[in-house]
């Protein structure tokens, strides 16, 4: 029945956020074409969603395709202009992700979805775990983000969530992310979402074998 609860939740605020979306994302992508016409406005990019199945998620582009001299694309760094930095800051790139809450693929919250080699931190037991609930826009995660100092740590506020996911705890991450929103308190990039490094992934395939023997 919570499920349900929940699914009507997506379904009626999504087509209303949706319609009311819909100019702003018109204005934000002529602005994004306007700073940035070497590319499309919309990014798309893989990612792992329910029950493990991978899905092609759009978003606002927040950087910049500039590549170097041997057409490689340049470092996140370098690409992310002021411009990007503000549509991030707002938020406004995670509105393409309604069309996904209305065709079922996603949630408003919930683990938001990893690209593939990021689900490497954790072991295939802790993977079919976190994917056994739609992916979301936000999560516990999302709203603990500054104290996620690696992707590992990020996985484990992702596990919780889904270990004690209620339409209570569901209600918190909303508020706290409406919150987080008007106040502009979201962390700096530099804060947020680590790059995955060796070690973690060299660390969750040792758990993986230790578990097997």
């Amino acid at each position: 029945m919570t499920r349900i609860v929940k699914r009507i939740f997506d379904l009626v605020f999504g087509i209303l956020l949706g319609i009311a979306a819909v100019p702003l994302l018109v204005i934000v992508s002529v602005f994004i074409f306007i700073c940035s016409p070497e590319a499309s406005p919309i990014f798309r990019q893989v990612r792992v969603g329910y029950r493990g199945k991978e899905f092609t998620m759009l978003k606002l582009r927040t950087m910049t395709n500039r590549k170097n001299a041997n057409g490689e694309l340049l470092p996140d760094e370098e690409r992310l202009k002021w411009w990007g930095k503000l549509i991030r800051k707002t938020n406004i790139d995670e509105l393409t992700q309604i069309l996904h809450i209305l065709v079922g693929q996603m949630s408003f919250i919930g683990p938001r979805p990893l690209l593939p080699k990021e689900m490497l931190v954790m072991t295939k037991s802790e993977q079919e775990k976190r994917q056994s609930i739609l992916p979301g826009i936000v999560g516990w995660e999302s709203v603990n983000e500054d104290k996620s100092s690696s992707r590992a740590k990020m996985a484990q506020f992702d596990l919780y969530y889904v270990e004690h996911w209620s339409l209570s705890l569901d209600a918190k991450i909303f508020f706290l992310t409406i919150y987080k929103i008007f106040s502009f308190s979201r962390p700096d990039d530099s804060l947020r979402a680590p790059k995955i490094s060796e070690e973690e992934i060299r660390k969750a395939i040792d758990k993986e074998e230790n578990r097997d023997e």
